[in-house]
Formats: structure tokens, C-alpha cells, sequence
């Protein structure tokens, strides 16, 4: 069965990194390029009916994450791309986490950008997966944890915004438990446990308890 070419945006802040992109990968049976036309085009299309449009995937080529680099993944977004690749010639853990919070998908070094490894992370993003290499995950996970033992933790809270309190519930929801019987685990009142689930299906716009339990589990809380 033939597969579907990922449509890709590519753009860099000067202009010998744009073509050397866009010569890259003009000819890659994976993908197919879009122009800023295009990419107007496919957004009208994913408004009216989005399954008619795949993923748009914005290749972002930054010397480093600064104030004009952060505008452009900011615009990506707002154009349509929900999903990017960010290639970087220095990538620091301030950097990193900014990428990150923009919703980034894959991160490359421009060292290591070779016309293989960007239609990988590409695939990689069109299919909803990440990709950082291990040294920047590893720095990124230690970020997170220092963030969860100094900021969150003295609040009683995880980098979910679940408590403590929260966590204990999902995770007796996912044993079976009843809430007559959550509510004797932990000493609290029915009223109470009910609560508390209504906040955290409330807040993280979740459906029913089975979807907290779910979310609970894909973020590794449980």
C-alpha cells in the first residue's frame, strides 16, 4: 500500500541553512514540501475537515533558541504545524525546556543532520512520536526531576499538576476500588473522593474515571 507523503514547512533564519534544507529533501519520496501558500492552503483545509489534511511537520533550523528562533516555533504553531522538528547548532537545557514547552517533537543537532535522520525525526513527529538524543533526554529528565523536588513537591504537587492526594485516588480507582472503599482506605469521607475526581476530570478535561485512569498510567503516575 502506498503511504501518504508527509507535508513539511521548512524554515530557517538564514538563508544558506534554507537551502541547504530545501536541497535535502526536494527529492525524498517521504515527504513533499510546502510553501508558505501551501501552508494557508492546507490550514483552510484542516479547519473545514480535519481528516482530510495529514499533519503539517515544521523543520526549524536555529543557530541557537533565542527570542527570534522562539517567533518562529510560535508561528509554526499558529500556521497550522502541529507538529515540529527543531535543528540547532547549540542547544543548551534553557533551550531544551523552551523547546520542549513549545511543543516541540524532534531536536537535532545541526552536526548530526544528515538528510536520513531529519526524515526520520520527521516521520517520527508526523506519527505523533519524539525524539531528543539520549544525552539531551537525559538532561531534560534531570531538569524535570530538580523542577518536581524544588518547585512542585514543597506545593504538594507533580509536574502534572496532580497532588498527592489526587495521585493516591487514581491509583486505588485503578485497583477497582469503589469509592466506599477509596474513602476507608484514606480515611476520607465519600463526599470528599468524589470530589476529588471530579477536580481531576474537571481540570484535565478528562471524561469519566477510566480516562483518569488512563491519563494516570500514560503519564506514569500510577
Amino acid at each position: 500500500m502506498k503511504h501518504q507523503r508527509i507535508p513539511v514547512w521548512v524554515k530557517a533564519l538564514d538563508p544558506l541553512s534554507q537551502f541547504g534544507l530545501v536541497h535535502a529533501l526536494r527529492q525524498r519520496p517521504e515527504i513533499v514540501l510546502i510553501s508558505e501558500a501551501d501552508l494557508a492552503d492546507l490550514l483552510q483545509v484542516s479547519k473545514a475537515d480535519q481528516r482530510a489534511a495529514p499533519p503539517v511537520v515544521a523543520l526549524v533550523a536555529v543557530d541557537t533558541l533565542d527570542g527570534a528562533a522562539v517567533q518562529v516555533l510560535r508561528a509554526a504553531a499558529q500556521r497550522g504545524c502541529t507538529r515540529t522538528v527543531l535543528i540547532g547548532s547549540t542547544i543548551d537545557d534553557e533551550a531544551l525546556m523552551t523547546a520542549v514547552e513549545l511543543g516541540v517533537s524532534g531536536v537535532l543537532r545541526r552536526a548530526e543532520a544528515t538528510a536520513e535522520r531529519i526524515v526520520h525525526l520527521i516521520q517520527a513527529a508526523a506519527a505523533g512520536d519524539g525524539s531528543l538524543p539520549p544525552d539531551l533526554l537525559g538532561r531534560l529528565l534531570g531538569q524535570v526531576s530538580r523542577m518536581q523536588r524544588h518547585v512542585l513537591a514543597p506545593r504538594g504537587l507533580t509536574r502534572t499538576g496532580l497532588s498527592d492526594r489526587e495521585t493516591q485516588v487514581l491509583r486505588l480507582v485503578a485497583d477497582g476500588r469503589d469509592t466506599q472503599e477509596i474513602a476507608r482506605e484514606l480515611s476520607y469521607s465519600e463526599r470528599t473522593v468524589k470530589n476529588v475526581l471530579h477536580d481531576v476530570t474537571s481540570r484535565l478535561q478528562l471524561r469519566n474515571r477510566s480516562h483518569a485512569v488512563a491519563y494516570a498510567l500514560r503519564e506514569g503516575l500510577i
